[in-house]
């Protein structure tokens, strides 16, 4: 039986680190009904042993192929699923669910990713009109983002 209750939370990010970094909010999403949309490789496999993956296409920089066929992919997700909120911290995969998402009206949250201190990256310069939240780790970060919600280091 589904709790009802719980949010339904829709993760999108790369694998490697991008993952690692969300992972890291298990105390809190661990609560909610969840996807992960990432690329299918072993990290993220066997990181989300027991999770639901909904597997990206890649490469998706400087890849117009794949950012159509991801922009397919989230029309589908977001259809077909209908989550409360979509989450990620990049890359690129991000850009296609933020643009759906807003068009369908579901929250977004984007965490600028923590190493990235004294520079804005691409993927949050790109989902940034289509955010509902910009959360960024580093006061720093808070700076060159005016607007954003420090929500502190997650590692």
């Amino acid at each position: 039986m589904t709790d009802h209750t719980t949010t339904k939370v829709l993760f999108v990010c790369s694998s490697g680190g991008h993952l690692s970094q969300l992972l890291q909010l298990r105390p809190w999403w661990v609560n909610h009904q969840r996807r992960w949309v990432t690329f299918d490789l072993e990290d993220a496999r066997s990181k989300l042993v027991g999770e639901e993956l909904i597997p990206a296409h890649y490469p998706t920089t400087r890849n117009a192929l794949n950012l159509i066929r991801n922009f397919g992919l989230a029309r589908r997700q977001l259809m077909d699923w209908e989550p409360d909120v979509i989450i990620s911290n990049g890359a690129a995969v991000a850009v296609p669910f933020f643009v759906l998402g807003r068009l369908k009206g579901i929250p977004t949250v984007y965490l600028e990713v923590y190493d990235r201190i004294d520079s804005r990256t691409l993927t949050g310069r790109l989902v940034r009109p289509f955010t509902t939240e910009f959360c960024v780790q580093w006061p720093e970060q808070q700076r060159i983002n005016p607007g954003s919600v420090l929500v502190g280091p997650l590692y």
